[in-house]
């Protein structure tokens, strides 16, 4: 298990999986010692904050309205994500988040997220894609950001889930 820096960009090996929970706004509930290690956060600076804390700017924010939208439907759903740590470093994720269910009232009641190193065959395919996005976020909003995304899995023939599960 290894955690490495190049530059500014935090890597980590395939045998590493960062885990969180977060209550249904978002707000962090539990994360393992993975996940302050890389983030470079204590837990007690993560514990009830919300989860974008570790937001990167080079994220579009329609990509989580699609995650949102997901996990509050009661659905899961994979993704690649651009984290950001405590020292401005970044690292990218492989996600895979469902919704955590109250097994009495069958509520949801929380959310789960596991991740893992991605493939960097990918994450050199979707950052073009998400750096377009960006783009037409900042002119046309959240809206134009998010046909960008639509017009490119339109295209592939492919919806989101399966466009980043095709790079696995």
């Amino acid at each position: 298990m290894s955690i490495s820096v190049k530059g500014d960009e935090v890597t980590f090996s395939e045998d590493i999986f960062i885990v969180s929970k977060t209550d249904i706004k978002g707000n962090i509930t539990y994360c393992n010692d993975t996940f302050i290690n890389i983030c470079e956060y204590k837990e007690n600076e993560l514990i009830g904050k919300p989860h974008n804390i570790i937001r990167h700017k080079d994220m579009p924010r329609a990509v989580f309205k699609l995650l949102w939208d997901k996990i509050q439907a009661g659905e899961e759903i994979f993704a690649y994500v651009k984290n950001l740590t405590k020292s401005g470093k970044y690292y990218w994720v492989h996600a895979f988040v469902t919704p955590t269910f109250d097994i009495k009232t069958n509520k949801i009641v929380g959310y789960h997220s596991v991740r893992r190193s991605p493939n960097p065959e990918a994450v050199k395919i979707i950052e073009g894609v998400y750096r377009k996005m960006l783009q037409e976020e900042r002119s046309g909003g959240m809206d134009a950001s998010a046909k960008v995304l639509n017009d490119t899995l339109l295209s592939l023939g492919v919806t989101y889930e399966q466009f980043i599960l095709s790079y696995e």
